[in-house]
């Protein structure tokens, strides 16, 4: 023999097809980490020269905080959709006592697992679901960037990852979710991950205030001073665009002989998926381009690509690749509304307020006239409300993801915005700000200087992180 070990008790669990299965949704889960690279990389290009390691560090620790809270717990929370299906007795406590972190089916070899209880695939998707956790808690972060204390940060990455996006999640994606089986229709995570990053994020920059030197200058600082490298920036953006369509194709299921479906269980394809994807950016980026050079913000440029995802986050499994193009086509207009909206109302986050609240919304509500009547939801084998596409997609029940989500990200923003600022405070001390938070936490000197020429307190700044000009005074 070439293994000395019994035959398994479930053979089918391990099979080339069950590899085949679980292999899209190791890319899907690996995409994701990409991605929160690439995020780490858009932040980075733009802060201050002197907050670049602290940023990085928050950044990449409560990436990990956000996955391992979910793993606790979370995603029992999401299965409980499913044991509930299924008429399972005590649905949601024997959903966490099979899946929680130490649970039988979340540990058992899959080849010792009864698939009439779990397939491998549940196995695996519960990483993909755990980094999307840690993935939230980054693109939260960005509204608190260069000011925000890293301690109530990680909590709210323990709120956010173990308790707030498993709600959200069980409540709005999966196609027994209840509000999946009344007709609201979701793809990649437009409710969970960006409308609710939004929404929190809007709360936390409130809150926080603009950075020093933002809107008006500092009498230290200046004005804002140069960032970094917007290089990375870039590098950043393309990095998303191509870890993107891994993470779309694990946001459903391949039927052998039948073909691909929506995570809701939404008849579609792969090809028509993967198209859409690329013509979102594109007509998405080229309109970005037009109001950056409209309105001289290289900004925008690179929102643009991400505005066209964003619109079809909810609807790249049920258009139609023309329909796709028209979608994105006024996506970079809403992020643009919003974008200004902040500016003028001196909300300091320039990136994932404007593309949840805008392009998110614009996208969560554009599939439900789009897709209006198309099938979704319900899972093979279940009856009544649950059963495969028994419920239609139409425009009142995106509003009702769209206000369930917004609740659930303000309820969450009072406990752990608000409650951590009474209790700990969350904004750094203003001479901690001044001086720079890689010196201040991790006693490493800010690389060149980014004060600006005639406030008395510098060299002048270099632009795009390169070294200061010598013919530069300095105080």
């Amino acid at each position: 023999m070439l293994f000395a070990q019994e035959i398994p008790d479930f053979p089918e669990q391990v099979s080339v097809q069950s590899f085949a299965d679980n292999l899209l949704y190791v890319l899907a889960a690996s995409a994701v980490v990409l991605v929160v690279a690439g995020l780490i990389l858009i932040d980075l290009g733009t802060a201050k020269r002197r907050n670049v390691l602290d940023l990085t560090v928050q950044r990449f620790v409560g990436f990990l905080i956000g996955t391992l809270s979910y793993f606790i717990v979370g995603y029992a929370i999401w299965i409980w959709q499913f044991n509930s299906a299924f008429a399972v007795d005590n649905a949601l406590w024997q959903a966490i006592k099979d899946w929680w972190l130490g649970g039988d089916l979340m540990n058992n070899y899959a080849q010792n697992v009864d698939p009439a209880l779990a397939s491998n695939t549940f196995q695996i998707f519960a990483s993909f679901l755990a980094v999307y956790a840690g993935f939230v808690c980054v693109l939260v972060h960005f509204a608190g960037a260069e000011r925000l204390k890293a301690l109530p940060y990680y909590i709210m990455c323990v709120g956010i990852g173990g308790v707030a996006y498993p709600f959200v999640l069980y409540l709005t994606w999966g196609s027994v979710s209840p509000i999946t089986t009344r007709g609201t229709h979701d793809f990649i995570g437009i409710f969970v991950a960006y409308i609710f990053a939004g929404t929190f994020g809007l709360m936390l920059a409130r809150r926080l205030g603009p950075r020093a030197g933002v809107f008006k200058p500092h009498p230290t600082l200046g004005d804002r001073g140069a960032p970094y490298n917007l290089g990375l920036t870039t590098v950043g953006v393309t990095m998303i665009l191509f870890a993107i369509p891994f993470i779309a194709l694990g946001c459903g299921y391949w039927f052998p002989d039948l073909g691909y479906f929506g995570i809701s269980l939404t008849t579609s394809g792969l090809g028509v998926v993967f198209n859409n994807v690329f013509i979102a950016y594109a007509v998405g980026g080229l309109v970005g381009a037009l109001i950056a050079y409209h309105t001289k913000n290289v900004i925008h440029a690179l929102l643009g690509p991400l505005a066209g995802y964003l619109a079809g986050t909810a609807a790249f499994d049920v258009v139609s690749t023309w329909e796709m193009a028209l979608i994105a086509l006024f996506a970079p207009l809403f992020v643009w509304a919003v974008y200004e909206w902040l500016y003028r109302n001196g909300i300091d986050e320039t990136k994932v307020i404007p593309l949840g609240l805008g392009a998110g919304i614009y996208g969560a509500l554009v599939v439900g006239f789009v897709g209006w009547g198309d099938k979704t939801g319900g899972f093979p084998g279940a009856e009544g409300i649950y059963a495969f596409q028994n419920a239609e997609i139409n425009p009142f029940w995106q509003l009702v993801g769209i206000a369930v989500t917004v609740g659930i990200a303000i309820l969450s923003g009072l406990v752990l915005i608000y409650g951590l600022d009474k209790w700990i405070g969350i904004r750094v001390p203003d001479e901690e700000e001044v001086e720079g938070l890689d010196e201040a936490y991790w006693d490493v000197p800010p690389v060149g200087s980014d004060i600006v020429l005639g406030t008395g307190a510098g060299p002048t700044a270099a632009p795009m992180g390169g070294a200061p000009s010598p013919e530069a005074p300095t105080s």
